[in-house]
Protein backbone atom coordinates (compact mmCIF):
# COMPACT_ATOMS: atom_id res chain seq x y z
CA UNK A 1 0.00 0.00 0.00
CA UNK A 2 1.44 3.25 -1.27
CA UNK A 3 2.57 5.62 1.84
CA UNK A 4 2.02 9.52 1.04
CA UNK A 5 3.36 12.23 3.04
CA UNK A 6 2.07 15.62 2.33
CA UNK A 7 3.41 18.85 4.11
CA UNK A 8 0.84 21.63 4.10
CA UNK A 9 -1.72 18.59 3.97
CA UNK A 10 -4.29 20.14 6.15
CA UNK A 11 -5.83 22.79 3.39
CA UNK A 12 -5.90 23.86 0.01
CA UNK A 13 -3.88 22.18 -2.43
CA UNK A 14 -2.42 19.70 -0.26
CA UNK A 15 -5.72 18.68 1.17
CA UNK A 16 -7.40 18.27 -2.79
CA UNK A 17 -4.03 16.06 -3.14
CA UNK A 18 -4.83 13.78 -0.15
CA UNK A 19 -8.53 13.42 -0.77
CA UNK A 20 -7.48 11.81 -4.25
CA UNK A 21 -4.74 9.45 -2.84
CA UNK A 22 -7.01 8.68 -0.05
CA UNK A 23 -9.36 7.26 -3.25
CA UNK A 24 -7.00 5.57 -4.06
CA UNK A 25 -6.94 3.12 -1.01
CA UNK A 26 -3.59 4.81 -0.05
CA UNK A 27 -1.82 5.18 3.28
CA UNK A 28 -1.78 9.12 4.36
CA UNK A 29 0.27 11.21 6.54
CA UNK A 30 -0.71 14.91 6.84
CA UNK A 31 1.74 17.22 8.37
CA UNK A 32 0.88 21.23 9.17
CA UNK A 33 1.03 23.43 12.06
CA UNK A 34 -2.38 23.49 13.35
CA UNK A 35 -3.82 20.33 15.28
CA UNK A 36 -7.59 21.75 14.56
CA UNK A 37 -7.03 22.07 11.33
CA UNK A 38 -5.54 18.98 10.75
CA UNK A 39 -8.23 17.17 13.07
CA UNK A 40 -11.28 18.57 10.45
CA UNK A 41 -9.03 17.45 6.89
CA UNK A 42 -8.84 14.15 8.31
CA UNK A 43 -12.76 14.02 9.24
CA UNK A 44 -13.39 15.59 6.01
CA UNK A 45 -11.26 12.45 4.20
CA UNK A 46 -12.91 9.96 6.10
CA UNK A 47 -16.60 11.21 5.59
CA UNK A 48 -16.17 12.29 2.03
CA UNK A 49 -13.37 10.62 0.07
CA UNK A 50 -13.00 7.11 1.28
CA UNK A 51 -10.13 7.52 4.08
CA UNK A 52 -9.82 4.45 6.12
CA UNK A 53 -9.01 6.34 9.85
CA UNK A 54 -6.46 3.83 10.83
CA UNK A 55 -5.05 4.72 7.24
CA UNK A 56 -4.49 8.75 8.12
CA UNK A 57 -2.42 9.80 10.31
CA UNK A 58 -2.06 13.72 11.26
CA UNK A 59 1.10 15.51 12.76
CA UNK A 60 1.67 19.02 14.02
CA UNK A 61 5.12 20.53 13.05
CA UNK A 62 6.43 23.76 11.41
CA UNK A 63 8.06 23.02 7.99
CA UNK A 64 10.65 25.99 8.64
CA UNK A 65 12.02 23.94 11.63
CA UNK A 66 14.22 21.12 10.70
CA UNK A 67 13.75 18.83 13.90
CA UNK A 68 10.00 18.98 13.98
CA UNK A 69 9.40 17.93 10.80
CA UNK A 70 11.97 15.62 10.90
CA UNK A 71 10.56 14.00 13.62
CA UNK A 72 6.57 13.94 12.37
CA UNK A 73 8.43 12.49 9.31
CA UNK A 74 10.20 9.64 11.07
CA UNK A 75 6.74 8.89 13.44
CA UNK A 76 4.60 9.15 9.91
CA UNK A 77 7.21 6.26 9.00
CA UNK A 78 7.46 4.55 12.04
CA UNK A 79 3.62 4.54 11.88
CA UNK A 80 3.02 3.65 8.21
CA UNK A 81 6.52 2.30 6.72
CA UNK A 82 8.96 4.03 4.32
CA UNK A 83 7.31 7.35 2.31
CA UNK A 84 6.67 6.60 -1.45
CA UNK A 85 5.37 9.66 -2.47
CA UNK A 86 6.44 12.99 -0.93
CA UNK A 87 4.47 16.36 -1.53
CA UNK A 88 5.77 19.29 -0.20
CA UNK A 89 2.83 21.32 -0.42
CA UNK A 90 3.34 23.85 3.01
CA UNK A 91 3.95 27.51 1.94
CA UNK A 92 2.67 30.93 3.05
CA UNK A 93 2.96 34.15 0.77
CA UNK A 94 3.17 37.79 2.19
CA UNK A 95 2.99 40.07 -0.38
CA UNK A 96 4.20 43.76 -0.17
CA UNK A 97 6.02 46.26 -1.95
CA UNK A 98 10.19 45.25 -0.95
CA UNK A 99 10.45 48.37 0.58
CA UNK A 100 7.59 47.82 2.90
CA UNK A 101 8.37 44.00 3.79
CA UNK A 102 9.72 43.59 7.25
CA UNK A 103 12.83 41.38 7.40
CA UNK A 104 11.02 39.19 9.21
CA UNK A 105 8.63 38.37 6.76
CA UNK A 106 11.03 37.62 3.61
CA UNK A 107 12.65 35.41 6.07
CA UNK A 108 9.90 33.85 6.82
CA UNK A 109 8.58 32.79 3.44
CA UNK A 110 11.99 31.87 2.15
CA UNK A 111 12.40 29.79 5.33
CA UNK A 112 8.89 28.06 4.67
CA UNK A 113 8.48 27.96 1.43
CA UNK A 114 11.98 26.49 0.06
CA UNK A 115 13.93 25.51 3.53
CA UNK A 116 10.62 23.54 4.70
CA UNK A 117 10.90 21.77 1.64
CA UNK A 118 14.98 21.18 2.26
CA UNK A 119 13.95 19.84 5.56
CA UNK A 120 11.42 17.51 4.67
CA UNK A 121 12.83 15.84 1.69
CA UNK A 122 16.44 15.21 3.80
CA UNK A 123 14.56 13.16 6.21
CA UNK A 124 12.87 10.73 3.17
CA UNK A 125 15.74 11.05 0.76
CA UNK A 126 18.33 8.80 2.46
CA UNK A 127 15.46 5.84 2.85
CA UNK A 128 14.00 6.31 -0.96
CA UNK A 129 17.98 5.76 -1.94
CA UNK A 130 18.30 2.66 -0.06
CA UNK A 131 15.04 1.21 -0.98
CA UNK A 132 16.16 2.66 -4.61
CA UNK A 133 12.35 3.77 -5.43
CA UNK A 134 10.57 6.90 -4.15
CA UNK A 135 8.99 10.69 -5.50
CA UNK A 136 9.45 14.04 -4.34
CA UNK A 137 7.03 16.52 -5.52
CA UNK A 138 7.94 19.87 -4.92
CA UNK A 139 4.86 22.98 -5.35
CA UNK A 140 6.74 25.92 -6.53
CA UNK A 141 4.17 28.50 -8.23
CA UNK A 142 3.55 30.49 -11.63
CA UNK A 143 5.83 33.04 -9.30
CA UNK A 144 8.59 30.53 -9.83
CA UNK A 145 8.95 31.47 -13.21
CA UNK A 146 8.15 35.29 -13.82
CA UNK A 147 8.66 37.86 -11.20
CA UNK A 148 5.51 39.86 -10.14
CA UNK A 149 5.46 42.92 -8.63
CA UNK A 150 4.99 42.78 -4.63
CA UNK A 151 6.42 39.77 -4.58
CA UNK A 152 9.80 39.76 -4.10
CA UNK A 153 10.09 37.31 -0.93
CA UNK A 154 7.69 34.54 -2.13
CA UNK A 155 8.84 34.78 -6.08
CA UNK A 156 12.48 34.11 -4.91
CA UNK A 157 11.81 31.10 -2.67
CA UNK A 158 9.60 29.29 -5.03
CA UNK A 159 12.26 30.05 -7.78
CA UNK A 160 14.90 28.66 -5.17
CA UNK A 161 12.68 25.54 -5.35
CA UNK A 162 12.99 25.10 -9.29
CA UNK A 163 16.94 25.07 -9.15
CA UNK A 164 17.13 22.65 -6.14
CA UNK A 165 14.46 20.58 -8.33
CA UNK A 166 16.73 20.24 -11.00
CA UNK A 167 19.96 19.66 -9.04
CA UNK A 168 18.20 17.43 -7.34
CA UNK A 169 16.69 15.23 -10.11
CA UNK A 170 20.06 14.53 -11.49
CA UNK A 171 21.56 13.22 -8.32
CA UNK A 172 18.52 11.46 -7.29
CA UNK A 173 17.78 9.61 -10.93
CA UNK A 174 21.04 7.46 -10.29
CA UNK A 175 18.92 5.86 -7.58
CA UNK A 176 15.54 5.06 -9.17
CA UNK A 177 14.03 8.60 -7.23
CA UNK A 178 11.23 10.80 -9.14
CA UNK A 179 11.54 14.09 -9.11
CA UNK A 180 8.84 16.59 -9.77
CA UNK A 181 8.04 20.47 -9.48
CA UNK A 182 4.70 21.95 -10.54
CA UNK A 183 4.05 25.74 -11.06
CA UNK A 184 0.21 26.20 -10.03
CA UNK A 185 -1.05 29.33 -10.86
CA UNK A 186 -3.39 31.33 -8.41
CA UNK A 187 -5.49 28.56 -6.76
CA UNK A 188 -8.99 29.41 -4.71
CA UNK A 189 -7.65 27.86 -1.13
CA UNK A 190 -7.60 29.90 2.25
CA UNK A 191 -4.66 31.22 1.98
CA UNK A 192 -5.33 32.95 -1.09
CA UNK A 193 -8.13 34.01 0.36
CA UNK A 194 -6.10 35.98 2.97
CA UNK A 195 -3.11 36.81 0.30
CA UNK A 196 -5.90 39.04 -1.63
CA UNK A 197 -5.89 41.23 1.29
CA UNK A 198 -2.24 42.22 0.80
CA UNK A 199 -1.86 42.09 -2.86
CA UNK A 200 -0.49 45.47 -3.80
CA UNK A 201 -2.84 47.03 -6.14
CA UNK A 202 -0.22 47.20 -9.06
CA UNK A 203 0.02 43.09 -8.75
CA UNK A 204 -3.97 42.49 -8.57
CA UNK A 205 -3.48 44.73 -11.94
CA UNK A 206 -1.58 41.83 -13.78
CA UNK A 207 -2.61 39.19 -11.77
CA UNK A 208 -6.34 40.14 -11.09
CA UNK A 209 -7.03 39.39 -15.16
CA UNK A 210 -6.46 35.64 -14.72
CA UNK A 211 -9.02 33.60 -13.20
CA UNK A 212 -7.79 31.30 -9.70
CA UNK A 213 -8.02 27.28 -10.08
CA UNK A 214 -9.68 25.39 -7.79
CA UNK A 215 -7.56 23.37 -5.59
CA UNK A 216 -8.88 20.05 -7.06
CA UNK A 217 -8.47 21.10 -10.73
CA UNK A 218 -4.93 21.77 -9.60
CA UNK A 219 -4.39 18.56 -7.45
CA UNK A 220 -5.47 16.41 -10.31
CA UNK A 221 -2.85 18.09 -12.35
CA UNK A 222 -0.46 17.01 -10.57
CA UNK A 223 -1.12 13.83 -9.38
CA UNK A 224 -1.64 13.35 -13.29
CA UNK A 225 2.08 14.52 -13.70
CA UNK A 226 3.24 12.26 -10.76
CA UNK A 227 1.67 9.28 -12.28
CA UNK A 228 3.41 9.89 -15.99
CA UNK A 229 6.64 10.95 -14.12
CA UNK A 230 6.82 14.30 -15.22
CA UNK A 231 9.34 16.39 -13.67
CA UNK A 232 8.06 19.99 -14.46
CA UNK A 233 3.98 20.17 -14.69
CA UNK A 234 2.39 23.48 -15.88
CA UNK A 235 -1.39 24.59 -15.66
CA UNK A 236 -1.81 26.39 -18.87
CA UNK A 237 -0.51 27.46 -21.90
CA UNK A 238 1.29 30.72 -20.60
CA UNK A 239 3.11 28.72 -17.94
CA UNK A 240 3.87 26.36 -19.84
CA UNK A 241 5.61 28.69 -22.06
CA UNK A 242 7.21 30.89 -19.48
CA UNK A 243 8.55 27.12 -18.37
CA UNK A 244 9.81 25.86 -21.73
CA UNK A 245 10.82 28.96 -23.73
CA UNK A 246 11.35 31.96 -20.70
CA UNK A 247 14.24 33.31 -22.30
CA UNK A 248 11.83 34.22 -25.42
CA UNK A 249 8.62 34.90 -23.50
CA UNK A 250 9.45 36.45 -19.89
CA UNK A 251 10.54 39.49 -21.48
CA UNK A 252 6.91 39.86 -23.39
CA UNK A 253 5.15 38.98 -20.40
CA UNK A 254 7.08 41.59 -18.53
CA UNK A 255 6.63 44.15 -20.77
CA UNK A 256 2.92 43.74 -20.40
CA UNK A 257 2.87 43.52 -17.24
CA UNK A 258 5.03 46.96 -16.50
CA UNK A 259 2.44 48.71 -19.60
CA UNK A 260 -0.55 47.64 -17.37
CA UNK A 261 0.60 48.71 -13.86
CA UNK A 262 1.76 52.08 -15.72
CA UNK A 263 -1.69 52.56 -17.40
CA UNK A 264 -3.34 51.45 -13.97
CA UNK A 265 -0.95 54.80 -12.30
CA UNK A 266 1.44 52.47 -10.53
CA UNK A 267 4.45 52.97 -9.83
Amino acid sequence: MTHVIITGGSSGIGLALASIYAARGARLSLIARSRDVLEQAAQKLVAGHGAQAKHLRIETADVAREEEVEAAISRCIEAFGPCDILVTSAGIVEPAPFEDMQSLAFRRQMETNFSGTVHAVRAVYPEMKRRRTGHIVMISSGAGLLGVYGYSAYCASKFALHGFAQALRSEARRHNIEVSVSFPPDTETPQFERELSLRPPEAATVMGAVRPWTADAVARRIVRGIDRRRFEIYFGMTLFLLGRFAPAVRPLVNWWFDRAIARSGGA
